[in-house]
């Protein structure tokens, strides 16, 4: 009668323990939760540090381009990141807060680009962080129309200075 290890070659039983230590690294990978996520059961409303000071990213979206939801998006999307890369030089400390608690985020409107400049120079002022994402013209707008403005992140207080008047998107 035949030894059971004749019916398994070496190369398989490599494989075989390749394959369920790859599964078991990515199911931890898959299922840990990353630094500066909140749980789900949290608010991502304006979330507070220690010091009970808030900290968020405002993404002001030009209406009047009558760009398509996933538009919208991609051009937040590019903003959140701009934003980002802007506060990792300049000031990691809030960026480290606003990443630990939940990085919130709130889409506001206006209806012209004369009003998202002029926020811009107003958030400019006051020492904001501040991107203007411009399109590259590929898709639904022109060339360089200007889509959506970050503001921050930063302290909650600093930025309403700036947004608190604007709708919800």
């Amino acid at each position: 009668m035949a030894a059971f290890t004749d019916f398994i070659s070496p190369s398989f039983v490599v494989g075989l323990s390749c394959g369920i230590i790859s599964s078991a690294l990515l199911y931890k990978l898959m299922n840990s939760t990353s630094p500066g996520y909140v749980d789900e059961e949290l608010s991502y409303g304006d979330a507070v540090n220690n010091s009970g000071k808030t900290y968020k990213l405002v993404l002001v979206v030009r209406n009047d381009l009558k760009m398509g939801k996933g538009k919208i998006a991609a051009q937040c999307s590019h903003a959140a990141v701009a934003a980002y890369k802007q506060m990792k030089q300049k000031d990691q400390e809030i960026l480290n807060h606003w990443e630990n608690l939940g990085q919130p985020k709130v889409v506001v409107k206006v209806d012209s680009e004369e009003e998202l400049l002029s926020i811009a120079a107003n958030s400019r002022s006051k020492g904001l962080p501040t991107t203007v994402i411009r399109d590259a013209g590929r898709t639904q707008i022109a060339p360089g129309s200007k889509t959506v403005l970050g503001v921050g992140p930063a302290s909650s207080e600093m930025v309403d200075q700036v947004t608190n008047h604007l709708k919800l998107l």
